[in-house]
């Protein structure tokens, strides 16, 4: 059952590269900036290790050089992302660590630098996307994102990764689920669009503990999502881990067929940001599949091919 007319035969589901050409009519793509912000879970708020699967960049692998100004690292990436696009609009996306975590004052000095009152770094800068935790979410810094988003769209990105309380002890994500839905309803009421992150392959979980995250967010009405296969990387508090308590890692059969099941729980309006993620390849140690993105995402257009389904097609049933 095709029930949005942006799902085509190749994709079942709402790609975010369908859902913004739609909206722009041409490839949209983003410009991974380090704000050089810190993390709760890293400065000793709340712990020092950070989320047991974080790199030592902040997730932030593949964005800027945060010792650069925010205007040289936008034009070096904007350079080096036209080697592979000719043409499009960007995203600003700050990526690396925990990027609604200062003073309104630091946050200001940050932004302003993309966007303000009268300024655009860029105006091919269509949408200001902010990666960040629920925990570092406030009344006061959602009515500032909130007058930003009066100039240009903003994102917010909250990293979340599972439903289950046990398994975000577990991976020390340094807050509770009541936290997640405070700040999701706080970035709603002020029409703020919010995509969570969700985690898959975590220790100790599954396959129904997997699809119930996506149940309980497609509950809350998230606009946006994206899906990663945990990533077992060198110099982090997981590797320790796994080696001191090896637990099952999914393979990519077992993978496809989680996110396949999750797609189809979610509401077919949601955007479908990612459905696998990167890891830098000098660091990975499991799974080696997930090297190989463009065959995982291949493997999943397949399946939902083969088997005729689509986004939201258990949504709507239940």
């Amino acid at each position: 059952m095709n029930s949005n007319p942006l799902f085509n035969h190749e994709k079942h589901y709402l790609t975010l590269n369908n859902y913004l050409k739609s909206i722009y009519s041409k490839k949209v793509f983003k410009i991974s900036l380090n704000g050089n912000f810190s993390c709760p879970n890293r400065d000793g708020k709340i712990s020092t290790t950070g989320c047991i699967f974080c790199s030592e960049k902040g997730s932030g692998d593949f964005a800027g050089n945060p010792f650069k100004p925010i205007k040289e690292q936008f034009q070096e990436i904007k350079n080096m992302m036209h080697q592979k696009w000719n043409d499009g609009y960007y995203i600003a996306y700050f990526q690396a660590n925990t990027n609604t975590y200062g003073t309104l004052e630091k946050l200001k000095k940050t932004y302003s630098q993309i966007v303000d009152n009268n300024y655009i770094i860029d105006e091919n800068v269509k949408i200001l996307s902010i990666a960040t935790r629920p925990d570092c979410i406030n009344d006061e810094i959602v009515k500032y994102l909130s007058e930003l988003n009066k100039i240009i769209p903003v994102w917010v990105e909250l990293g979340f990764q599972t439903m289950h309380e046990s398994t975000s002890i577990l991976i020390n994500r340094g807050y509770t689920n009541d936290v997640f839905e405070k700040a999701l309803s706080l970035l709603k009421q002020n029409n703020i669009t919010t995509i969570v992150h969700i985690i898959n392959g975590l220790p100790n979980e599954t396959k129904d503990m997997m699809i119930d995250t996506v149940k309980y967010l497609n509950s809350l009405g998230i606009d946006g999502i994206k899906i990663h296969m945990l990533h077992i990387m060198k110099n982090t508090p997981l590797e320790n881990y796994f080696k001191a308590k090896p637990f099952k890692v999914l393979s990519l059969e077992e993978y496809v067929d989680i996110v396949t099941t999750q797609l189809r729980y979610i509401n077919p309006n949601t955007v479908i940001h990612r459905v696998t993620g990167d890891s830098p390849k000098d660091l990975l140690i499991e799974p080696l599949w997930t090297l190989k993105k463009f065959v995982v995402i291949n493997e999943i257009d397949k399946l939902m091919r083969k088997e005729n389904i689509f986004q939201g097609d258990l949504c709507i049933k239940l």
